[in-house]
């Protein structure tokens, strides 16, 4: 073998001792940085940037479940660095490193003394790190539960007027030989319609109240204006039902809203009192207003509302006596618009009620400032003769009544003229 030869196999072994050797190098750098990782408890760069702009709840654990990063939301649901993780979410990382996939997974967890809904998400970020999102759900569900309660009861409320139209025209349609019969399904027909278009019109309210838009119509309503509507809405079933409607307390009080919303709302609380009431009762409606609040309450001396129940009477469709509302033709809607509407306009309403002696709806709104009073122009003519001494009742701010001598009254007038 010549020595160019000999050269050229020196340098082909060289090379490939050396590949060999680098390659070996190469492997045993790649097997202890996967080592490393592994073994690391170190955050991959960016996370923690990361978990501090997030609004929902996320955790970074460890292999022994010890919080290491968390996002400012996870203190809700006591979640802090240094911390364990809750025993809910400890099954989900489990399954999620057997897995080696991300896991979901719904439970519920508790948020200071609140026991809430919550869908989480594991993932390995990390085979030593396992970051874990947590979505609270509760309202969520809240709300599509109230949406298929809603339907499952405007349907079965539904069916008993159609129902009962359906029957009637087939009696009307049998009974085409007797007229006197056929006057009196229709009757009974025309009620069972009016009360379907009552029920309509009060589920389509009750969705607007409930819908995200704004209302409209909005100026500086009088409460004056809004009472009186309520109560000549329900001056006829009163009447019917010989039941006198008393008006007391604060005059000249406004509010800002929506005065044909804020008219049934009252009208609303004003026809309960009356359905509820006994014959030859008394329905009071009272208006207390101060420089931030107006309070408007409905009084009644009727059967009163059970303490357990009073929680419920603002639920859609519950009635509290189902045989009352069915002779009063109630839909079970009318106290579920008062708390929308209420609600709508910056509001609350309260109940008192005992069996017995009846209940008190009061409906808190906040004041503004009326309108500036118009000052009534002088008569110019002949000296008017003093007023005679009669006696007049004046209600107070508190509801209470003071009697002042007419010439008091007119005497003050003048100084203030």
């Amino acid at each position: 073998m010549n020595s160019t030869t000999l050269v050229i196999v020196t340098l082909t072994l060289g090379v490939l001792i050396g590949g060999g050797v680098a390659t070996l190098v190469l492997v045993a750098l790649r097997v202890r940085d996967r080592a490393r990782m592994a073994a690391s408890l170190e955050l991959p760069d960016g996370t923690r940037a990361v978990l501090l702009g997030m609004d929902e709840v996320a955790v970074v654990v460890d292999g022994s479940l010890r919080v290491v990063a968390v996002s400012p939301p996870a203190a809700l649901f006591g979640m802090h660095e240094d911390s364990f993780l809750p025993d809910g979410l400890r099954g989900l990382v489990r399954e999620t490193r057997r897995s080696e996939h991300p896991e979901t997974a719904t439970m519920r967890l508790n948020r200071g003394v609140e026991l809430r809904l919550v869908s989480a998400r594991a993932s390995a970020i990390t085979p030593r790190l396992t970051l874990i999102v947590v979505r609270d759900i509760t309202e969520h569900e809240r709300v599509e539960e109230m949406r298929r309660d809603f339907v499952s009861n405007t349907s079965h409320e539904l069916k008993t007027p159609v129902g009962a139209i359906t029957l009637l025209a087939e009696a009307v349609e049998s009974a085409a030989d007797d007229p006197d019969q056929v006057r009196n399904f229709a009757r009974r027909l025309s009620a069972e319609a009016a009360r379907l278009g009552q029920l309509t019109s009060r589920i389509m309210n009750l969705s607007r109240l409930q819908s995200a838009d704004d209302l409209t119509e909005l100026r500086d309503v009088s409460v004056d204006e809004v009472v009186a509507a309520a109560i000549e809405s329900q001056s006829i079933a009163a009447d019917a039902a010989g039941i006198t409607i008393v008006r007391g307390g604060a005059r000249r009080a406004y509010v800002r809203g929506d005065v044909q919303v804020l008219t049934e709302a009252i009208g609303n609380l004003v026809a309960n009192a009356v359905a509820y009431s006994s014959r030859g009762g008394q329905v009071g409606v009272g208006v207390r207003a101060d420089e931030s609040l107006v309070e408007i309450a409905v009084t009644d001396r009727g059967i009163g509302i059970p303490e357990g129940e009073q929680q419920r009477v603002f639920e859609r469709f519950y009635r509290a006596d189902q045989a009352r509302s069915r002779r009063t033709g109630g839909t079970g809607l009318g106290l579920s618009i008062v708390k929308h509407a209420v609600q709508r306009h910056g509001g609350e309403v309260e109940l008192w009620s005992r069996p017995g002696r009846g209940s008190t709806f009061t409906v808190r709104l906040p004041a503004v400032e009326g309108p500036p009073e118009e000052k009534t122009p002088k008569r110019r003519g002949k000296k008017a003769r003093g007023p005679k001494k009669t006696k007049t009742v004046e209600s107070t701010k508190t509801g209470g009544t003071k009697i002042k001598d007419s010439r008091d009254i007119a005497r003050a007038k003048g100084d203030q003229s």
